[in-house]
């Protein structure tokens, strides 16, 4: 709690998106079998519309299964209160949330992503995006990105396109794992420069997360790339 709330103080002065840091979970394959749906991007972006009380009881109980009248002693409140608080976040997460595709089809997604995107073609690329995708560019301020989030199939498959001749040029991408699901290392001259992981659903790509902040990096790079 202490955490999410000096973290919300940081967003604040954030130079544009903010997106939590990564998990590499080849680390420890257990945590994402484990913990599951409490560590996956989409879910840990919905978190960050909940109070730290909320997010800590949802958390605590869905990611650890802590009993009830722990939660309670941990947030201050009642047993009561504690059961209350997490029925009332869990609720409209699971109607937010969409149900993630496969992990077969969440790495085809991207596969087909990353072609589409080097090459600049608009029209597959639209193919592959939920119809309300957003993009989401965390450089901190540090490293050059988009500073709001881009919104809509269209926009973001030209925004994507945009920037294919460049951004793509003499780059390596290997294959990670970010929050138990694949993901793709993207470096120049051995140097890792940005994380890109996606969420997707049946309807297709729903959001591209380009994490370029240095920071946030560190503790994807420093196994280095490996075979999933």
């Amino acid at each position: 709690m202490n955490v999410a709330q000096s973290a919300r103080a940081r967003h604040e002065t954030y130079i544009g998106p903010w997106l939590p840091d990564p998990i590499d979970t080849r680390a420890d394959p257990s945590l994402g079998a484990e913990r599951g749906e409490a560590i996956e991007y989409a879910v840990l972006l919905l978190l960050e519309k909940l109070t730290p009380a909320e997010r800590a009881a949802y958390v605590l109980r869905e990611a650890f299964d802590y009993p009830y009248p722990l939660i309670a002693d941990i947030i201050g409140t009642s047993e009561a209160g504690a059961r209350k608080l997490f029925s009332r976040v869990r609720q409209p997460l699971a109607a937010e949330r969409r149900r993630p595709a496969p992990a077969p089809e969440h790495k085809r997604l991207l596969s087909a992503f990353l072609t589409a995107a080097q090459s600049g073609d608009v029209a597959s690329l639209e193919k592959l995006f939920a119809e309300d995708v957003v993009s989401y560019s965390d450089g901190g301020g540090v490293k050059l990105a988009a500073r709001i989030p881009i919104l809509g199939r269209a926009r973001v498959a030209r925004f994507v396109a945009a920037f294919s001749s460049h951004f793509w040029t003499g780059v390596d991408i290997v294959w990670v794992e970010a929050n138990g699901r694949p993901a793709v290392e993207v470096s120049r001259g051995g140097v890792p420069f940005t994380i890109l992981s996606v969420t997707t659903s049946d309807s297709g790509i729903d959001q591209l997360l380009w994490l370029m902040n240095p920071r946030k990096l560190r503790s994807m790079t420093a196994l280095g790339p490996q075979k999933l």
